[in-house]
């Protein structure tokens, strides 16, 4: 789960002071030990940027053991008086770009009071990354249907799924037991001290929400401002919260197809959302049979709908491409597959998700759960559990866990979008009442990654004004949605 859907704003124009035009040799926060400096060509960070390492043991169990460094990034002020972590969820997403988009976002009243600090987290990006090796040639192209349609098919999809987990343990076996969330929580608490600050002021989106919280409970002394966005649910592992997902996106698919039938005389594709529903059925049907240039069938439009159920935004931009493949023009459908479809193996996030909880290394629980799932949510239930299959069959043990909200945790301000398919409203009150005595803010609508992100003014006031002044609302705070695209 990631908001890298929304981080797709353009930023230009930085400060004279900003970290990206200091020099080199730039004097380092006061009392850090992190000095920053122009970030290295190949990490692709925006300009404006600063970066810096910070070494950190791969085992926390053995601190004066082998020493892993992580890559950190910086935008803003260096003479601000506070500091901002952010996180821009996955597991997986590195964070390099992050600090520079959410810095360039602030409203007016905070950008000169927070320095904006990001990070790879390890085995992401420039922090030691987990390496699975060359796996497209696992993936035939186009793939088989998520939906098997015979005992066979399933079974070259399960193929796949394990032939994954067994060249991310022959590439990064040594790194694997250590890519956890605990781990990466343990991470912020150095990187709190490098920047020489006795509390963690955080803002963490999706699946940093997960990391939020843990750091809040393993490190409920040092925890300071925290805002959670689109909350990731404490109580369920990962297996659990697959199969949460699926009705969620299903809803959510239900609300592209009405919005797609209340433009009907643009796209064609019917006046309800239920005839919406059949003709993308017909779509996908014939994909299967006639991929385009042997690229794109049913199975790449099913990740193209997922991913453009994280927000609305992309809506026109996957409607307008199936309307203009049914006219007979299928560019619309390759380049939508380039901008929306998932990436068949993200290593890193197989290894938080495998290695944080315990997944079922029995394959008929898994197809058993998942034809259950089927029935209530036919468009993506496969598909989700073709997406953490390798966690069957992942060759490093399961973390212990770490129970959310135990102990004296600090309270926090959640956000969330009540529709949020990725991270499903339940799971934001599960941490409410997790971390007593934390504040929801509530959105209409079903965009996930609400705050500075969303273009709703409702949410970014609370939130501004906590990080502002570091006192929660009195109560819960609702608002409405802000309305789809046109």
């Amino acid at each position: 789960m990631t908001v890298r859907a929304v981080c797709l704003a353009v930023v230009a124009g930085v400060a004279a002071t900003a970290l990206g035009t200091a020099p080199v040799a730039a004097a380092p926060i006061a009392a850090s030990g992190i000095k920053w400096s122009e970030c290295a060509p190949e990490l692709g960070a925006p300009r404006g940027t600063g970066c810096a390492p910070l070494e950190v043991p791969l085992d926390y169990d053995r601190p004066s053991g082998r020493k892993i460094t992580l890559t950190l990034s910086a935008a803003g002020s260096l003479d601000a008086p506070n500091i901002l972590v952010v996180n821009p969820g996955g597991p997986g997403e590195s964070g390099i770009g992050t600090a520079k988009l959410v810095q360039s976002s602030l409203p007016p009243q905070l950008i000169d009071k927070y320095l904006v600090v990001s990070f790879d987290p390890r085995g992401v990006g420039a922090s030691a990354p987990v390496n699975c090796g060359d796996t497209a040639g696992l993936f035939p192209r186009p793939m088989p249907p998520n939906r098997p349609v015979n005992e066979a098919g399933e079974q070259q999809r399960v193929d796949i799924a394990r032939k994954v987990a067994d060249a991310c343990a022959r590439h990064a076996g040594d790194l694997l037991p250590h890519i956890t969330t605990q781990n990466a929580a343990r991470d912020m608490d150095r990187i709190r001290i490098a920047l020489g600050k006795d509390k963690l002021d955080y803002l963490g989106y999706s699946y940093g929400t997960r990391l939020g919280a843990t750091y809040a409970t393993l490190f409920p002394a040092t925890t300071g401002k925290m805002v959670l966005d689109s909350v990731v649910d404490p109580t369920l592992g990962g297996y659990e919260a697959g199969f949460q997902q699926d009705p969620a996106l299903q809803r959510r698919a239900e609300q592209f197809f009405a919005w797609a039938a209340a433009h009907d005389d643009r796209y064609h594709f019917g006046a309800s959302g239920e005839e919406v529903g059949r003709v993308w059925g017909t779509v996908r049907d014939a994909l299967t049979a006639h991929p385009i240039e042997n690229k794109v069938g049913g199975a790449e439009l099913d990740d193209m709908l997922a991913s453009a159920m994280y927000v609305d935004t992309s809506w026109p931009t996957l409607a307008d491409a199936v309307a203009r493949y049914r006219g007979g023009d299928p560019s619309g459908i390759l380049n939508a597959a380039k901008q929306l479809a998932m990436d068949p193996v993200n290593g890193a996030q197989l290894a938080y998700n495998c290695v944080d909880d315990n997944w079922p290394s029995d394959w008929k629980t898994w197809h058993e759960d998942t034809a259950r799932a089927d029935r209530k949510a036919p468009l993506f239930a496969w598909l989700n559990t073709w997406y953490s299959a390798a966690c069957a069959f992942w060759k490093a043990p399961a973390a212990p866990p770490v129970k959310i909200g135990a102990g004296k945790t600090p309270p926090v301000l959640l956000v969330q979008a009540k529709d949020d398919a990725a991270t499903p409203v339940e799971g934001a009150r599960r941490m409410q009442q997790a971390l007593r005595g934390s504040r929801l803010v509530l959105a209409g609508g079903g965009n996930h990654g609400q705050f500075l992100f969303g273009g709703n003014a409702c949410v970014d006031k609370p939130v501004a004004d906590y990080l502002l002044t570091g006192t929660l609302p009195g109560a819960d705070v609702g608002c409405p949605a802000v309305p789809p695209p046109t």
